[in-house]
């Protein structure tokens, strides 16, 4: 590679990505996504996964990101010209837990479960990292962060020390098709452990290795704390139920009875394995079913009903037919809900915006004719954050309805 000099400072040469004239708008704003059509020309070799520098039509240095063939052709980690070395990504990750350390996550007694890397909101556009008890769970959404994964993991024992036992790559199933076909998920540091995490002072197993996503929705902490204010004495239905986590703050919280509604039997047994290990046994029954076939002859049979499904779009493509979708659900949980009862209900779809979800809901309480109010706007946690420069980054949405 040739160096160059800006401001006494070594630069390595990338290939240069010059954008269409106008089409610069939004990089001069910190918005980290340069879509294909936007680039005018590229000078240099630029593969999937390569270190690229973004340019104006007039030639000014917008930003340094990863390029990857694709409508999202360029995720810029840098507004800055720098040399990306394991110094530059090790600058990255500590400002990362040390924002987690400023947010109570780190050093928390009852919590050891958190996001320690989200993507855009600390500056490392397609890269996800949860920590369990340990265990580091990396998921790259991008070609060039998965190249860097075992930079990365250096970098995370670096500044995690004796914290970090483990560090396990989960991104086959994140990676474009065309780079997933060759990457094998395997321990990158440390070997596989029992998976025991505490959440709110809730025990939880985690299945990182099997389970959805990373194992376990540590984006829904906050609100499933927030359940727990409204299920003592109450009859609580958990549907889209996963590793149970809103049945376990329920059932600690009081509620006479719990039931836990999911799809896959593999979920169900997740979920009976978590009431047990905190004690719930007695006031939990799980149900392998599809909620909406579960729904049909509730009437007036729950205090409190949590909606909480995949993301029916992940795509704008989808955004009609997932709006139906999430119309259809919430109007049969309106309607079947006891009256005064309280619903609970998300959307992690993140081409769903939030105003668009109200008024689906409000849509869905139309069609189910009952009275309405919200009691809480919901979102994700402070360990998921969104750069006020991203607001894509922004995807969960959730609403507490009271019913009458």
């Amino acid at each position: 590679m040739k160096y160059f000099c800006i401001l006494n400072s070594p630069i390595m040469s990338y290939p240069k990505i010059v954008l269409r004239s106008g089409k610069d708008q939004s990089l001069r704003r910190f918005h980290p996504w340069v879509f294909s059509g936007a680039i005018k020309k590229i000078y240099g070799p630029a593969g999937d996964g390569d270190i690229v520098e973004v340019f104006s039509n007039q030639d000014e240095y917008l930003g340094t990101g990863h390029y990857q063939d694709g409508s999202i052709a360029v995720r810029v980690f840098s507004f800055e010209q720098v040399v990306p070395d394991a110094e530059f990504w090790a600058m990255k990750i500590r400002r990362a837990w040390e924002y987690r350390q400023n947010a109570g996550l780190t050093e928390n007694s009852d919590t050891n479960a958190f996001r320690l890397i989200y993507a855009e909101g600390d500056g490392l556009p397609g890269l996800i990292v949860d920590f369990y008890n340990g265990t580091a769970v990396l998921q790259a959404h991008s070609i060039g962060m998965h190249r860097l994964r075992k930079e990365l993991t250096q970098a995370m024992k670096e500044i995690l020390g004796d914290r970090l036992k483990a560090v396990y790559d989960k991104s086959s199933e994140t990676l474009p098709s065309r780079e997933a076909a060759g990457a094998t998920n395997a321990y990158l540091l440390g070997e596989k452990s029992e998976g025991d995490v505490i959440e709110n002072g809730h025990r939880f197993l985690i299945d990182w290795e099997t389970g959805q996503k990373t194992g376990f929705f540590i984006d829904q902490r906050d609100n499933r704390a927030l359940l727990a204010r409204y299920s003592k004495n109450k009859s609580v239905l958990n549907t889209f139920c996963y590793t149970g986590g809103f049945s376990v703050y329920a059932g600690k919280a009081g509620a006479t009875e719990v039931h836990s509604v999911d799809s896959s039997k593999k979920a169900i047994e997740l979920t009976d394995r978590n009431m047990a290990l905190n004690g719930l046994e007695n006031v939990h029954q799980s149900f392998a079913s599809d909620t909406f076939d579960f729904l049909k002859d509730k009437d007036g049979r729950y205090d409190v009903i949590v909606l909480d499904p995949p993301a029916f779009a992940k795509h704008v493509n989808v955004k009609h037919n997932a709006v139906m979708g999430y119309k259809r659900l919430n109007a049969e949980a309106l309607a079947k809900i006891r009256p005064g009862g309280i619903l609970f209900t998300f959307s992690c779809s993140g081409v769903i915006e939030r105003h668009l979800f109200f008024n689906t809901i409000m849509s869905a309480a139309i069609v189910a004719k009952r009275n309405v109010r919200v009691l809480h706007h919901l979102g994700q946690p402070p360990d998921h954050p969104v750069s006020i420069f991203h607001p894509e980054g922004e995807y969960l949405k959730g609403l507490v309805l009271y019913v009458e």
